[in-house]
């Protein structure tokens, strides 16, 4: 059923764009004017119609895309699994989706592939020992105690450095803790609450399946919880921790005993193989300060307890049989309101490609990503990065001086489109046909050896932080680089043979989106070299964060679900990329079609189809917990807001629709905010 669905999917996208330039009327809501509400407008009876999938949490534009890219991706991991002749990075994708797909040998096995890592645990019995077997876990992808990872340093970006952070807390929707968050610990309201109890007594459970007893996993799901909450209570807040300066504390490994006292190091860096190094930089110090007095005070079994709960939260995923379901209950229904589990070949090959992305990401480009596509999206790039320059060139608040060094740091963006130009070599990685687990493990022991060994080396510019199929794109502030993978490169954010207009209304604004990161709240801090570095005169750092403050004012003003409004101070990053991204790619498009017939597509003109074709990519849909979730933890806006919030402010969106002052898309000329 979902093969055929997301085969509809496709060929609906490839029809639309082709009869219709990337506008879909069968979704628009006669019944609401584009004045007045237009995401509704674009995609209400998408919305009305189209139901979520009961295995996901959202659905949308992006969704739809990257689960199509699941199905193509599936048929290459099927292709490589029955070839037991396979070399190269056939044989590694062959071997581990196999594994993955073994489900009656890992329903067989259970836990018991971890039992070398639980005696590990069992043998505790100072503090050493819980800093030795946190660098051991650290290897194999277990986010427990506090981060430990190789990076750009802020300040000297053409090295690398060694990073201590905060993490370790285990109430987040990703086994990775991307979306780990201190709040979820704290909050008062009622949902919170429960959630806290599900998760006390989602770890009990994990416990009852190891082997404890009820009441005795009841009771060591309580300590654990306890422990945790204790480490969030010392993290930062997401909303801190977008701030560069206060979370960059470079210090020499001499000074570190200011921050931890006689903690000793050297059992937590004896297990991790990292090379000798003289600095870090302590990102949180008040983060470590806590951690190593908790360490002293709190009894060594609590953190041996700890330590097996997170070593059993990473695995559970890969164990299948009532770990792998029980997980889901959790992290699936009881955080995101899914109902139902995703299909086990989509399960696994998500997973191939977050753990051998490189090797599956060959197989994909070499398939699905044509070198047309590559030389329109370059054109596409050339083009937005000339609005912005002509932008940056003509802003009247901002002084010459600051101008002059925001173009610079504009052209020396570094730009990488498709997939990388020098792949990683997984021979190493030992993946074979046996344990699923033991090689989603061994996968995170290759990844993590390869970030560390970059302690103190150069910085490789061209790296990739993303696999090739991702259905995204990201700025970096210490590269000063865009990069767009080649599986957002499709429609209908992109098609070489579609019109500007929806190029520029859909990959345009991804593009202009990424780009502008480099210049907000946050990217702005870093100057064209990647170095953390004011470059800005006071008078226009004041102008910014004037402007900046209108938009956390407004999207703070926006509700998420119930009664759950939107963080403006957490979003304004992405709120900030979204209105530049918009101007710049309008720009560029006008520009794009100066001298050219103007074509009514469906009756639209070339300027509404490019705002048509942005309220269609964040078509978005979410079940009420998730939207509750993401309101709290996601640095993005839901989709409804990243559509009429940022148009509500731009005279190019009212002239093209013919917005009077005092519709609801059309913010008051005090309210208006513009930067970019």
């Amino acid at each position: 059923m979902r093969k055929h669905t997301l085969t509809a999917v496709a060929v609906l996208f490839a029809s639309v764009s082709a009869a219709f330039g990337g506008i879909e009327p069968q979704y628009f809501d006669r019944s609401v004017k584009p004045q007045d509400d237009f995401f509704q407008f674009v995609n209400g009876t998408w919305l009305k119609t189209v139901p979520i999938p009961s295995d996901l949490a959202r659905y949308g534009s992006f969704t739809i895309l990257q689960e199509d890219n699941w199905a193509k991706l599936h048929d290459l991991c099927e292709q490589a699994a029955r070839d037991t002749a396979a070399t190269g990075v056939e044989k590694i994708v062959s071997d581990f989706y196999a594994s993955g797909m073994n489900v009656s040998a890992i329903a067989a096995a259970g836990a018991k592939p971890l039992q070398s890592e639980f005696d590990r645990i069992a043998a505790i019995k100072t503090p050493d020992d819980v800093l030795h077997v946190l660098g051991h876990l650290r290897m194999l992808g277990v986010h427990a105690g506090f981060g430990f990872a190789a990076a750009p340093d802020d300040k000297d970006s053409k090295h690398n450095i060694a990073v201590v952070r905060q993490s370790g807390l285990g109430l987040a929707i990703t086994d990775q803790s991307r979306d780990a968050d201190r709040d979820y610990y704290f909050n008062p309201d009622a949902k919170s609450r429960r959630l806290r109890q599900q998760y006390v007594a989602h770890i009990a459970k994990m416990f009852e399946l190891l082997g404890d007893e009820p009441a005795a996993a009841t009771a060591e799901a309580g300590r654990v919880m306890r422990l945790e909450t204790e480490l969030a209570l010392a993290s930062s807040s997401r909303v801190q921790l977008r701030d560069p300066q206060a979370n960059y504390h470079k210090i020499t490994v001499a000074e570190l005993p200011e921050y931890t006292g006689d903690m000793d190091w050297n059992s937590f860096l004896s297990e991790t193989n990292a090379p000798k190094f003289d600095v870090v930089n302590v990102a949180q110090p008040d983060f470590l300060r806590a951690f190593a007095t908790l360490l002293r005070v709190d009894p060594v079994d609590d953190w041996k307890l700890y330590l097996r709960w997170q070593l059993i939260r990473r695995a559970a995923p890969y164990l299948g049989g009532q770990f792998e379901s029980e997980n889901f209950k959790f992290f699936g229904t009881d955080m995101t309101g899914v109902t139902a589990q995703e299909p086990r070949w989509k399960r696994v090959v998500i997973t191939t490609d977050d753990s051998i992305g490189d090797a599956l990401g060959q197989l994909y480009v070499a398939k699905y990503f044509p070198p047309e596509a590559k030389a329109r999206a370059l054109e596409l790039v050339a083009n937005l990065r000339a609005a912005l320059r002509e932008r940056l060139q003509t802003l009247p608040w901002m002084d010459a001086e600051t101008r002059a060094k925001a173009v610079a740091k504009l052209d020396a963006f570094t730009v990488k489109i498709g997939y990388p130009d020098t792949w990683k070599d997984y021979s190493s990685a030992h993946i074979d046909r046996g344990p699923y687990v033991l090689n989603v493990l061994r996968a995170d022991e290759f990844e993590v050896r390869r970030n560390l060994a970059k302690i103190g080396q150069p910085v490789d510019k061209m790296e990739w932080y993303m696999t090739p199929p991702t259905v995204n794109a990201y700025y970096s502030s210490s590269i000063n680089g865009i990069t767009f993978p080649a599986g957002i490169l499709q429609p209908p954010f992109f098609d070489p043979k579609a019109d500007d207009a929806v190029n520029y209304g859909g990959i345009g604004v991804v593009i202009g989106h990424e780009m502008t990161h480099g210049f907000d709240d946050s990217g702005r801090q870093f100057d064209a070299d990647g170095n953390l570095h004011d470059w800005w005169t006071p008078q226009s750092a004041a102008q910014f964060k004037e402007r900046a403050a209108g938009i956390v004012k407004q999207f703070s003003d926006y509700v998420a679900v119930d009664d759950i409004h939107l963080n403006g101070a957490l979003t304004q990053g992405e709120n900030i990329a979204d209105l530049g991204g918009l101007r710049i790619a309008y720009a560029a498009m006008e520009k794009a079609l100066a001298g050219k017939p103007r074509t009514l597509v469906d009756g639209f003109t070339p300027e509404q189809q490019f705002f048509i074709s942005y309220a269609t990519i964040w078509r978005d849909a979410m079940r009420p917990a998730e939207a509750a979730r993401r309101a709290r933890v996601d640095p993005h806006s839901p989709g409804k807001w990243r559509v009429d919030g940022p148009l509500s402010n731009l005279d190019e969106f009212a002239k093209a629709f013919d917005v009077s002052e005092g519709a609801p898309m059309r913010r008051s000329p005090a309210e208006r905010v513009l930067i970019w």
